[in-house]
């Protein structure tokens, strides 16, 4: 992992993800094929293997998000964080990072992850950030879960002015992401519109390309309303310009992937935090 600067953070030795399609995109970015598998069905040895003296983990939001029913350790979406608690005591990983909706913090998983972290000697804290901290026009609340054995660094939070959409947008449009003007009407009240101009924009889910209201920002021009480009929304998340798709994804398989993708900028500055 480099940040913006270049600076080393450190280097991936496996990443794994039942996602066919979230690995081809890594593959494509990176060149080294993921570990296509459940995770609820590793061992400690499958693990231990690559010697990874940290974890990345960022578990299903459904059973925590605010859309969901917040079942939580309950809900059947929790068998691989469950899992990879019982490794955790295990495997005991030098550092541990956890990315997750802001429902995720008091809820009977995060007090499970607080135990076992305690148990294998963890030190930790928990950092609630949000994009528009860091001068990014848009709103991504998460918890990050921070800990090492060496301690994390009590840091001030990041409070930077917000810069205008425009400077995230495509040169060129795509027309095809505008939406009809029945639609428009029908749908129109319950839309969450941006300009260029704006210094904000609604957090985009997995669902943005099949839904449209609460599932992000929609921008207003000239020409009419449109849905805001994957690119877009890669730059907005602190993708750098090299970042590819493959093609043969659909534009729905994008917006999903992207819905389910953190904030580079957020987690750069959480990973500089552990010791």
């Amino acid at each position: 992992m480099n940040g913006s600067d270049g600076e080393a953070l450190g280097r991936v030795v496996s990443a794994i993800d039942v996602s066919e399609i979230a690995n081809s995109v890594y593959s494509l970015n990176f060149g080294d094929s993921p570990w296509t598998r459940e995770l609820a069905a590793v061992s400690a040895q499958d693990i231990s293997a690559p010697e990874a003296d940290t974890w990345l983990m960022s578990p299903p939001c459904q059973p925590f998000c605010r859309m969901g029913r917040r079942r939580g350790l309950e809900d059947t979406r929790s068998a691989a964080f469950l899992h990879l608690m019982d490794l955790l005591v295990v495997v005991r990983p030098k550092r541990l990072i956890l990315e997750n909706v802001e429902g995720f913090f008091g809820t009977d998983a995060f007090a499970l992850l607080v135990r076992r972290m305690e148990d294998v000697g963890l030190k930790w804290r928990c950092f609630h950030l949000c994009p528009t901290q860091f001068g990014i026009p848009n709103r991504r609340p998460r918890v990050f879960v921070a800990a090492s054995v060496n301690g994390v660094e009590d840091a001030i939070l990041p409070s930077l002015e917000l810069c205008s959409i425009s400077s995230f947008l495509d040169l060129t449009e795509d027309e095809s992401l505008y939406l009809a003007d029945e639609i428009i009407a029908r749908h129109g009240p319950g839309l969450d519109l941006v300009t260029p101009e704006s210094h904000r924009s609604s957090c985009f889910i997995g669902g943005y390309g099949r839904r449209l209201v609460g599932s992000g920002s929609f921008l207003k021009t000239q020409a009419g309303v449109r849905r805001f480009s994957p690119a877009e929304i890669s730059r907005l998340l602190g993708y750098p310009p090299s970042f590819r798709f493959p093609p043969s994804l659909t534009l729905n398989n994008h917006y999903k992937l992207l819905g389910n993708a953190l904030n580079i900028a957020v987690a750069r500055w959480v990973i500089k935090k552990v010791g």
